[in-house]
């Protein structure tokens, strides 16, 4: 196999090596109350700052604050959020030279979209990744949040 087609498979099925066997990311833009507005898959080594693009560009109205976990510690990305008006609540690595303040009752509110996820792996081909095909996967993963999302919906 050639390695143009390795990579090419590596692509479609997102998948990437890491020290307990191939995996994937699953990134997640989601509104205040922690619903899920959005998601981006990316492969397992890939640090998690390389999603922020794709989903800052998703939201039709410009959030007031982004929170974040480490993964997202980038002055790139604060630099970004800071252009667009948006504060940033991300906590800082620990390897950070300067430290940056961020306010701890609003980063509190990130557990949110924790408790998304977990409601979200809830679906056994979510939490274990059955789908050997990105698109696949994905799909299952837009079924899962349109049920999460069912839960909000009030019929009249």
């Amino acid at each position: 196999m050639s390695r143009q087609l390795a990579e090419r498979g590596a692509h479609q099925r997102a998948l990437g090596r890491s020290r307990g066997g191939f995996i994937s990311k699953l990134h997640c833009l989601a509104d205040a109350r922690g619903r899920p507005l959005a998601f981006h898959l990316t492969v397992g080594e890939a640090a998690d700052c390389n999603a922020y693009g794709t989903l800052i560009a998703l939201p039709e109205q410009t959030p007031k604050a982004l929170l974040a976990d480490k993964g997202y510690d980038a002055d790139a990305i604060r630099a970004d959020l800071a252009s667009r008006d948006i504060k940033a609540v991300i906590s800082g690595r620990s390897n950070r030279r300067v430290r940056i303040e961020h306010d701890q009752a609003l980063y509190k509110q990130r557990n949110r979209i924790q408790r998304m996820f977990g409601r979200l792996k809830i679906n056994r081909a979510i939490a274990t990744r059955y789908d050997q095909l990105a698109a696949s996967f994905m799909s299952m993963v837009h079924i899962a949040a349109a049920r999460y999302w069912l839960k909000f919906v009030h019929a009249a």
